[in-house]
């Protein structure tokens, strides 16, 4: 069987085509469509008619390249670039009616359990009680568990892009010393029950996902993509810290030169640091495994597992407005 899944995030589209065989995603063909939709999407406001219309013919093209790879149409869902826009339900009526294809939004707190899900199968059991951390565009992913589901999640307003609009001023140029500053008082308020909550739990394993810190640990000096998913890459709490301050020295282009940042990501490359450096203090971790496997791979496996009549529901609910409440995994039937 040949299944596949799309993510709308804050920069790009991104298709994974995988065969599920032996009940392992294992991908045969990925692409990527570059529409930073961040960029035209500012925090609370709606999305634009323009960029309903790039986000459409990436879903078409995406929707043709999974046929071409044999397999069905596959699983879209936006993250809080769209679930948080106040024409969230236009957006996805608008893509359903251009393209056919059920786009639909996932509350923050299923993004993180689906991620946790991805994230264990690929450490494995010998990782013990695991903590999880997760930078998107929009949101911060928290999440800790012992056993095959997270047994603590948490979705938080401090995703990268995000805050570089709020404290940063867009993040081109050298910010003032004050508006790091203040950045950092935000995550460190808006994380610090949430912290606490990961250092009582006293996690044996953290690990890290999510492009903003495949990108920071490079800086850190991880191994890079071209070395293969296999390859072991750490990113040490003292090494971001040190790379946070190197950022917040330099405007965006130069820091476009730095190994691991991309010209698309450099604006907002700080405000990652800064929340991935500050949430690691928060929540004691010395350390983190950058893990290859989230979300995409977290809701491939439960399409292996449970087949698509529990993605339907999300769609539905996606419609619903206000948007919709989480449904936990072990309330949906998920196993790891």
């Amino acid at each position: 069987m040949r299944i596949s899944v799309v993510d709308v995030g804050s920069k790009t589209v991104r298709l994974v085509v995988a065969d599920a065989e032996g009940g392992v995603p294992l991908p045969v063909h990925t692409a990527k469509w570059r529409l930073r939709l961040s960029e035209q999407v500012m925090p609370g406001e709606p999305v634009p008619e323009e960029a309903v219309e790039q986000l459409a013919a990436a879903l078409a093209e995406a929707t043709r390249t999974a046929a071409r790879w044999g397999a069905a149409d596959p699983l879209a869902f936006a993250t809080a670039v769209i679930r948080t826009a106040p024409n969230r339900q236009e957006v996805l009526g608008a893509v359903h009616a251009r393209t056919g294809v059920a786009l639909c939004t996932l509350p923050g707190e299923v993004e993180a359990e689906l991620t946790f899900l991805g994230a264990r199968r690929w450490m494995g059991w010998r990782s013990g009680p695991l903590a999880l951390l997760d930078i998107g565009g929009g949101s911060l992913e928290v999440a800790f568990g012992r056993g095959r589901l997270p047994d603590f999640v948490a979705s938080l307003p401090l995703g990268a892009g995000r805050l570089t609009h709020e404290y940063l001023g867009g993040g081109h140029d050298v910010p003032a010393p004050e508006q790091v500053r203040a950045l950092r008082r935000r995550v460190r308020h808006q994380l610090r029950d949430v912290a606490a909550r990961i250092r009582w739990e006293g996690p044996r394993t953290a690990v890290a996902t999510s492009r903003t810190f495949q990108q920071l640990g490079r800086l850190c000096g991880a191994a890079p993509g071209r070395h293969g998913p296999f390859m072991e890459r750490r990113l040490r709490c003292a090494d971001l810290g040190e790379a946070a301050r190197r950022l917040a020295e330099l405007p965006a282009a130069e820091r476009a030169r730095l190994p691991g940042v991309s010209a698309p990501r450099a604006a907002q490359s700080l405000a990652g640091a800064v929340v991935g450096h500050t949430a690691m203090k928060l929540t004691g971790l010395d350390a983190v495994t950058l893990c290859p496997w989230a979300i995409r791979e977290g809701i491939l496996l439960r399409l292996i597992e449970e087949g698509p009549s529990w993605w339907a529901e999300y769609v539905r609910r996606s419609h619903e407005d206000p948007p919709p409440a989480p449904v936990p995994l072990r309330v949906a039937g998920a196993q790891v």
